[in-house]
């Protein structure tokens, strides 16, 4: 799949999920632990803000700010419009000329634009199923995004689970044979 079709296709998976929620689903938890749908929202809102600062040269440290989300976004009372916004700005960074060649400051660790552009892919895609889980929504997710959300990922099975963003990583409880949507949820620490 194209990176770029991956990232329009993981959007709107996740705008898909958001544009369903309730005025009484905000403080639903979610399976990301201590994370209400609001929180998991703000916390993608902000992932899209971070990578068009950093893609625009920004530094690790207001990397991190932006990750912390501003007070301005916690105080925002239409999150759906915001991550509308946010998610088309990243998506016309991403495509900015030479954009996945630059060096970025990801909060994590300097990387290509390239590997910012899987990470934001895979954790749109992730966050959709997080959020359709905790809203009583859709869960499946377009099959060619899992493909190419696994392909980045598995590579990463042996220590994913030390990186302490994908909780303790797979279970060991999820065989080959397995849907490979269920592999994906398992590998990124997800127990559906």
């Amino acid at each position: 799949m194209d990176p770029f079709l991956a990232l329009d296709v993981a959007q709107s998976e996740f705008d898909r999920r958001l544009s369903t929620v309730t005025d009484a689903q905000w403080e639903t938890p979610t399976p990301c632990e201590g994370w209400t749908v609001r929180d998991l929202v703000i916390h993608v809102i902000s992932g899209n803000k971070m990578t068009v600062r950093i893609l625009g040269g920004g530094s690790k440290e207001e990397a991190m700010a932006d990750l912390e989300g501003s007070p301005a976004l916690r105080a925002e009372r239409d999150l759906y419009a915001a991550f509308v916004a946010s998610a088309d700005e990243q998506a016309k960074a991403f495509r900015e000329p030479s954009a996945l060649d630059r060096t970025v400051h990801h909060p994590a660790m300097d990387m290509s634009g390239a590997q910012q552009l899987g990470f934001r892919t895979g954790d749109l895609a992730l966050h959709a199923w997080d959020l359709a889980r905790a809203i009583g929504g859709d869960e499946q997710l377009d099959e060619d995004l899992v493909q190419h959300v696994w392909d980045g990922l598995q590579p990463m099975a042996p220590f994913i689970g030390e990186i302490g963003v994908f909780g303790t990583g797979p279970s060991g409880g999820v065989g080959e044979d397995a849907p490979l949507q269920q592999r994906l949820l398992d590998l990124s620490g997800r127990r559906p």
